[in-house]
């Protein structure tokens, strides 16, 4: 699986972690910056991964920021992108079996202790189509 993964500088540090547990788990990972601490826009750094989930170059991607809240906002404003914050293994899952997410959103406080088995869920989970289908198609055809 190909995994675009990008944050703000507030989740700078903890997408090094990430994309160690992607290659980990034996998937390929780009990492789409940010690229160091400085002060960065969070909606440029969402637009990137969700263009490249969006384009079909990547399978699913990961957002990083303080609270998971911006890039979450912002990556959802990508047509076909199905962008959903997660801070449970529960809804990591819930997010790909019932809504087929293509990208996780996660926040820095949450820490990296929950944040391994959250990834590791999102990548693992699939989409249970069915009843859930007709659910996606309508909000797809939200996006006009």
């Amino acid at each position: 699986m190909r995994v675009a993964v990008g944050a703000d500088h507030r989740g700078f540090e903890l997408k090094k972690k990430i994309v160690q547990i992607v290659t980990n788990a034996g998937h390929t990972c780009d990492d789409l910056g940010t690229y160091s601490n400085e002060s960065v826009d969070y909606p440029e750094i969402s637009k990137k991964v969700a263009e490249a989930v969006a384009s079909g170059g990547f399978d699913r991607g990961i957002l990083i920021c303080d609270t998971g809240i911006g890039v979450c906002i912002a990556a959802n404003k990508v047509k076909g992108i199905r962008a959903a914050l997660c801070h449970n293994v529960f809804c990591a899952c819930r997010a790909r079996q019932h809504n087929d997410a293509n990208v996780l959103c996660l926040a820095v406080e949450n820490g990296i202790g929950a944040v391994e088995e959250v990834v590791k869920s999102f990548l693992t989970c699939e989409f249970e189509g069915g009843r859930h289908q007709r659910r996606v198609n309508q909000i797809k055809a939200m996006e006009g």
